[in-house]
Parts: structure tokens; sequence; C-alpha cells
């Protein structure tokens, strides 16, 4: 039986050498690069049993992407797009010091995964799961991925699989009333939701600070457990009325895209195995600091590696 299956939209990231600028450049790094995706190959590295289901091109692209998943162990049950317009998805990444910032271009629009239906899936697995996992970006991409990402959460929570949700706000997908609107009518069937605290106020309008954000989404909508992170100022998780905080780990700040999804494949990787949520905030915290460290989107980390960093080899900020 799978532990986790994870779905949602795999791009491939194109990024110029160092510090290159995307105009100039005559040669791009290519990864695989997807929310879900990033989250199945942190936990398939930390230990649990990892399927990434979506939709692909049939196509020497398409077959990239999933043949760098599968490097890291995960296993690809996806749907191959055999149509004359199914398209994989890219993005563009330039990476810059102060004060340019880095730059990110997509170039997604209809991409095969935007067509994937729930007929199409492979539902008996995600019944089958331990967890689901699925992001905010995933129903941001079409209506049909609205109702496919609604369908799939529900046969989950139907079949006692734990689902977690990354909430992940992308501005350039969407307006903050129309995510929330799609998002909360998707929370009923969420049991684990992860948000980080920006995205709370941005998003679902809260306000206060992180704890009491938690505890009044956790108590609003009955998740099993709250996590809210604060970038460098760590993470907590409301869960049975309590709230647990952790702190970040001291970091580089050379490769923080996919920080996010390191934590969440960290943090489910010590939690859907019985764990406690101290114990699965503080893996999900170590594998995020590890990934700044690691081009590309992907955590290619080690348990080793993580406790490691448990063990006090590198210290935690406190603030």
């Amino acid at each position: 039986m799978t532990d986790l299956v994870t779905f949602g939209e795999t791009m491939l990231r194109l990024s110029p050498p160092g510090e290159e600028r995307l105009e100039t450049a005559d040669q791009y790094n290519v990864r695989a690069a997807g929310a879900e995706s990033n989250v199945a190959v942190a936990a398939q590295r930390l230990g649990l049993d990892s399927t990434w289901t979506s939709k692909l091109p049939d196509s020497p692209v398409g077959r990239r992407v999933a043949g760098e998943l599968q490097r890291h162990g995960v296993t690809v049950d996806v749907v191959w797009d055999e149509s004359e317009t199914g398209r994989q998805g890219t993005y563009y990444l330039e990476q810059g010091e102060r004060p340019r910032g880095n730059e990110v271009i997509y170039d997604r629009r209809n991409a095969s995964v935007t067509t994937a239906t729930t007929a199409e899936l492979p539902t008996d697995a995600i019944a089958d799961a331990e967890g689901f996992h699925t992001t905010g970006i995933t129903p941001a991409l079409s209506e049909t991925l609205e109702a496919t990402t609604a369908d799939l959460l529900s046969v989950a929570q139907d079949a006692g699989t734990t689902t977690c949700m990354d909430l992940n706000y992308r501005s350039k997908l969407w307006e903050p009333a129309a995510a929330r609107a799609v998002l909360t009518d998707l929370f009923p069937a969420v049991d684990v939701l992860v948000v980080a605290q920006r995205d709370a106020e941005v998003v679902l309008d809260r306000s206060g600070d992180a704890a009491s954000i938690a505890s009044g989404l956790g108590d609003e909508f009955g998740f099993e457990a709250t996590v809210v992170t604060r970038g460098s100022d760590g993470a907590l998780a409301h869960v049975d009325g309590e709230v647990v905080e952790q702190p970040t780990f001291a970091a580089t700040d050379a490769h923080p895209v996919g920080t996010g999804d390191s934590f969440v494949g960290g943090f489910l990787s010590q939690y859907l195995t019985g764990e406690s949520v101290a114990d699965a905030l503080a893996w999900g915290a170590a594998t995020a600091a590890l990934k700044r460290s690691i081009p590309g989107d992907i955590a290619v980390v080690s348990p080793g590696e993580v406790r490691s960093i448990l063990r006090g080899e590198t210290e935690a900020i406190s603030r």
C-alpha cells in the first residue's frame, strides 16, 4: 500500500547558470518543478512510499518530468496525453542578488494537466493510501482541475485517507477573493491544512498572531491539524486544542525555491507514520533548512542529514 499520494502539476524549470540574465543566457539548467511532486520526493527520500499522479503530454518533455521523479524513487502514476494539443508547462527562473532579486516567468497555459479528470486518475490508490496531498495551486489552473481536486479529496476522505492541503497561494493565478471562495469550499474534506501566515491574512482574511490564526481556522473548519508557517520565525501547529511551536534552523538563503514544499514533505514523513506533531514539525523545519542549500526545487536529502540537524549539529534560530 502506498503511504502518500500527491496530485498536481509538475513543470520543467529552466534557469540560466548562476545569476545570468534570461535575455542573455545561451544555456539553461533544466529540472522538474511542482509543488506536489516536490512534497512526494521529500517524503519518499525520508522513508515514505510516495506516488505522484497527474497528466503529462506523451512526449519527450513529458517523459523528462516523469523520469526525474522516478530517479528519486517516487512512483509516477500519470495519464499520458496523446492529443496534438497536449503540452508540458514550463517556468523560467532568473536568480539575482539584491537589488535584483529573482524573476519568475510561467508558460503553463493549456498544459495537459489542466484537462485531468477524476475518471482518468488512480482513485483506488488514493483510497488505499495513508495520506493524500494537494495544494491550492491545482484548483486555480482550470475549472476542470477545480472539480477534480474536490472529487479526489472526497474520495480520500470517504476512504479514511488523511487529506492534506497546502494553501500555497499564487497571485499570478487568481485574486484573493476567488481563491478564498474555492478553497474554503474544499476545507470540509481537508484533515491537515498548511498555510503561510501571509496567505492566511491575504486570502482567508485572518488577523492576529499565528497561534490565533491556527486555532481560529482549526475551530471553524474542524481540521485535525492546522499548520501555520511564518518564514524565518518558524512554524506552529494547532492540534487537539493545543499549539505546538517549532523554530527554523540556521540555513543559507542560496536556493529558497521549494522550501515550503520540503517542509510539508518532511512534516508528512512523520505525521503519516504516527509520530507526534512536535516531531513532524521538527522534521519539516530541518528538511526545509537543508533544501535552502540545494539547487532546483527538489529536496535531495536523507534521513541521516535531517537527524544530524535535529541532534543540534546546526543551531536553531530562536526569535
